[in-house]
């Protein structure tokens, strides 16, 4: 708490985009204008010796991620609520003052949210935006620098989008089966649709596992646990259970299961937070814990 207050500055370079401005370009260009707080950057310009360069980059690293909710939930209102900001509560932990801050008052979205920060961390060298981090910071660069690189590669559609994909999906099956909950079967049919036209079931498979992500299986049991029925998570669930078995008899897939984001954004959606585009920015706080680790 001590480390999160955000300099004004950044704020304002915010403030100066357009209205327009894409959610994960603000967050990046947010992310930047922090660098001017690097202590690491200090440190090293001065001479510093090598032996301690761990000390600096260890405080830049705690220092960003307590900003980065409040950097976060100012995007989110500025760009979703005609910028009436929310200050932070310091009574919260961390992921619930990102709930509270974006405007969410009701103790399961900060549940959720704090379950949201701790699935998303992935720290692996394989995907996209740990690798590109790792990759900056191997040039010394210093950990606000290092992580715009790698939400660079996080807003790229094929990485961080993943999520809103699944939704987009979800959406256009139910509007095409008649808005209803649909049956297992009308489900087969349409996902054996998406495979003939050369499309991709989004939300199943993964680089590196090769059964159930236990992501999906932790939001499952939030769904179960805390919001009983919701319709677009009903359809995830059936999904689940007709979709490996299509997706296996292809003989082209090494992974019929479901990964991270299948669920996260139907749980999202759930509890009012309909901006898909501002997705991929919780994604990125939450990374910012693996990455920086």
């Amino acid at each position: 708490q001590k480390r999160s207050v955000v300099p004004k500055h950044v704020f304002d370079v915010m403030d100066k985009l357009p209205e327009s401005t894409h959610p994960m370009t603000l967050f990046c260009t947010a992310v930047l204008a922090l660098q001017t707080e690097s202590v690491f950057a200090k440190a090293y310009a001065k001479g510093v010796n090598k032996k301690d360069y761990c000390d600096y980059v260890y405080e830049d690293a705690m220092n960003m991620i307590a900003r980065l909710p409040r950097v976060a939930a100012y995007i989110y209102r500025k760009k979703y609520k005609n910028s009436v900001h929310i200050e932070p509560d310091h009574k919260l932990d961390w992921a619930a003052n990102l709930a509270h801050m974006m405007g969410y008052e009701e103790f399961d979205v900060k549940r959720l949210m704090r379950l949201y920060m701790t699935i998303h961390v992935d720290h692996e060298g394989g995907n996209v935006s740990a690798h590109a981090t790792h990759l900056v910071g191997s040039a010394l660069s210093d950990p606000y620098l290092s992580f715009c690189a790698g939400m660079a590669g996080l807003a790229g559609p094929l990485h961080g989008l993943a999520n809103q994909e699944v939704l987009h999906w979800i959406m256009d099956l139910k509007e095409n089966l008649g808005g209803g909950l649909p049956t297992e079967q009308q489900i087969e049919e349409y996902i054996k649709k998406t495979l003939a036209e050369g499309k991709v079931v989004p939300g199943y498979g993964h680089a590196v596992l090769r059964k159930t992500d236990p992501r999906f299986a932790a939001q499952q049991d939030f769904y179960r646990n805390y919001i009983k029925h919701d319709d677009i998570c009903e359809i995830v669930q059936m999904i689940y259970k007709v979709a490996p078995p299509i997706l296996e008899s292809t003989g082209k897939i090494k992974n019929p299961w479901p990964n991270v984001d299948a669920h996260s954004g139907a749980l999202l959606t759930h509890f009012g937070i309909h901006e898909h585009d501002f997705y991929t920015v919780l994604f990125g706080v939450s990374r910012a814990l693996g990455v920086m680790a």
